[in-house]
């Protein structure tokens, strides 16, 4: 059997959701009163905004197979602040990189962009992201459409791929560890999705015994 909660358990839910999504920034303010960001703290900053990026987008693909496998339909009503959350990481992650790689210069951040590589898939998933965020509210849903507003959010399975060759190519050949594990968990909900797709599609129906059409240039006598 399985779990229904109520308007008002769902509220808590989301209460406590919005509190754990939080405790990753509070960490960063916490090391920045305590002064705890280690020996390198901008690089600890940026690999620590990164990698929540990537943990809440990884969370939120995974809200649609947990839906099908448990029939616990409610987890949808949890994706949009898992997004949220997701581009409200990654854009610390933007402004650390800005702010402290280049100190908002727009020129010297612009040559970065086109010169390193990893560099530019990371900006790239970011835009992505920005267009995800601004329709996440339901008026937006109304105004674009369910149809178009779907086919704008699977940009998502785009992003994801991107911030897998994004994290690749920014570590060390000896630690692909993490970014290994972080790349077979977007193949799996991806592959997952490649294979709903197939089995729901409807096969095209076969009649016996039915000639195809023939189109003459001119009219039979």
């Amino acid at each position: 059997m399985s779990f229904n909660p109520d308007n008002r358990q769902l509220g808590w839910i989301k209460i406590a959701l919005f509190a754990l999504c939080l405790l990753p920034a509070i960490r960063l303010l916490w090391a920045a009163y305590t002064g705890d960001f280690g020996a390198n703290p901008v690089e600890f900053v940026q690999r620590w905004t990164g990698t929540w990026t990537f943990n809440l987008l990884l969370i939120t693909l995974c809200v649609t197979p947990l839906r099908a496998i448990t029939q616990m339909h409610w987890l949808t009503r949890l994706r949009r602040m898992l997004g949220l959350f997701c581009f409200f990481y990654a854009t610390l992650h933007f402004l650390s990189f800005i702010g402290f790689d280049h100190d908002f210069v727009i020129d010297d951040i612009a040559k970065d962009i086109f010169k390193r590589p990893f560099v530019t898939v990371g900006f790239a998933a970011f835009l992505l992201l920005i267009p995800l965020a601004a329709t996440s509210s339901n008026w937006a849903i109304r105004q674009l459409g369910g149809r178009k507003w779907q086919e704008l959010h699977r940009s998502i399975y785009l992003i994801s791929i991107l911030a897998t060759v994004h994290y690749f190519w920014l570590v060390k050949a000896t630690a692909l560890l993490w970014p290994l594990a972080y790349s077979v968990a977007v193949a799996l909900l991806l592959g997952w999705r490649i294979r709903e797709r197939k089995r729901k599609a409807i096969p095209v129906p076969q009649f016996q015994g039915v000639k195809p059409l023939k189109f003459f240039k001119q009219k039979p006598d």
